[in-house]
């Protein structure tokens, strides 16, 4: 597949929707993607699953024609998280996220082991979807999380990662920074009238895309649905309709 999500031509939604297999095992996660079917090519396992079922399970996703994005968020000393790069290459992950706010060492260390043949492209987390400008405080962060989205995304550009994972919220703002062949994935997207649980900045998928996302990351609006495949495909069409409209400039 190729990763460079450039807004300059219009991807196929399937390549702009990743399902978030938010659960406990890697039973119920194949129970799902059973049910998903021919639907999605994209789906993200997250630290709950991928402690549950390891690189097998991704494996498995690979075996069966799927892209993997593997959102274990590392954040560590440079020397650990290389390694860990090393070990997503080896199971099989397209896409595999850091914390930006490890630092640059820790990001241009992630950036190097990631510069082999069939390394996962590498997303820079900035402000998790669940805070704002109160919990950012609380951590010792001044500003507003656009501010802090803005600085960290920057810091991991600079360290040599491509890719970003902000909420909706900065997206556009991203977009007009840091140019068109940054991947920009947007978590926390709730289509009009779903709950919002515990997300805090979210936006429907159409805003998110004319906004300039490259990818969402959809979970319990698709997971918890009674019918996931319809959910999905209902999404889909919601990003084959933004993806005609002009982006919205900042």
């Amino acid at each position: 597949m190729d990763h460079s999500n450039d807004n300059a031509r219009t991807p196929n939604p399937k390549d702009r929707l990743a399902v978030a297999l938010d659960l406990p095992d890697a039973l119920q996660a194949f129970d799902l993607v059973n049910r998903l079917g021919d639907t999605c090519r994209w789906f993200k396992v997250g630290m709950e699953l991928y402690y549950a079922a390891g690189n097998s399970f991704v494996q498995q996703l690979r075996d069966r024609g799927f892209n993997v994005f593997l959102d274990l968020k590392l954040h560590d000393i440079p020397n650990t998280v290389a390694g860990a790069v090393r070990s997503a290459t080896q199971a099989g992950a397209s896409l595999l996220t850091v914390h930006a706010s490890g630092g640059f060492a820790m990001l241009s260390a992630a950036a190097e082991a990631a510069a082999i043949p069939g390394a996962p492209r590498l997303l820079a987390v900035t402000v998790l979807t669940s805070m704002d400008a109160n919990e950012l405080s609380g951590i010792g962060v001044a500003g507003t999380p656009a501010q802090q989205v803005l600085r960290l995304a920057k810091l991991a550009q600079a360290a040599g990662i491509d890719g970003m994972v902000c909420s909706a919220e900065e997206v556009n703002t991203l977009r007009t920074e840091m140019g068109s062949q940054t991947m920009l994935v947007i978590p926390g997207i709730r289509p009009a009238g779903a709950a919002t649980q515990d997300q805090r900045r979210i936006a429907t998928p159409a805003t998110a895309i004319v906004q300039g996302a490259s990818m969402l990351v959809v979970g319990r609006p698709i997971t918890r649905a009674a019918d996931p495949a319809a959910a999905a495909s209902a999404i889909l069409e919601e990003i084959a309709q933004a993806s005609a409209s002009p982006r919205l400039r900042a």
